[in-house]
């Protein structure tokens, strides 16, 4: 008998940016340039041909209530909460993590970073 394999999710990954804007200036994603790590990830992703069905799904989040290590990005099914800089550090989340498998131990969040 044979047997079809199903894969476990659509995505093989899906990546969230928080770009939440905080009211008063409190401290949050958006004011470290989150829309624009969010948009260069999924240009990025798109000119590699990771995007799509079985692939990769690149999307904006509402707050993840980790702001203390903002920019804030999270990467599932492994649930990888990384904190960037700049696109040399998305670059690296995309062709590392995103279209190899390999975390990017450096930019890792620390566990215990909150709000």
């Amino acid at each position: 008998m044979t047997s079809t394999s199903t894969p476990a999710s659509y995505y093989e990954r899906h990546i969230f940016f928080c770009t939440n804007q905080r009211e008063a200036g409190n401290e949050c994603c958006a004011n470290h340039a989150a829309q624009e790590a969010f948009e260069h990830c999924k240009a990025r992703a798109k000119s590699l041909g990771l995007l799509g069905a079985g692939k990769v799904r690149v999307n904006r989040a509402g707050c993840l209530d980790r702001c203390a290590g903002g920019p804030i990005a999270v990467v599932y099914p492994e649930a990888v909460w990384y904190t960037f800089v700049d696109k040399a550090d998305i670059d690296e989340i995309v062709s590392s993590h995103l279209a190899g498998g390999v975390v990017v131990e450096r930019l890792r969040t620390p566990p215990d970073v909150g709000r």
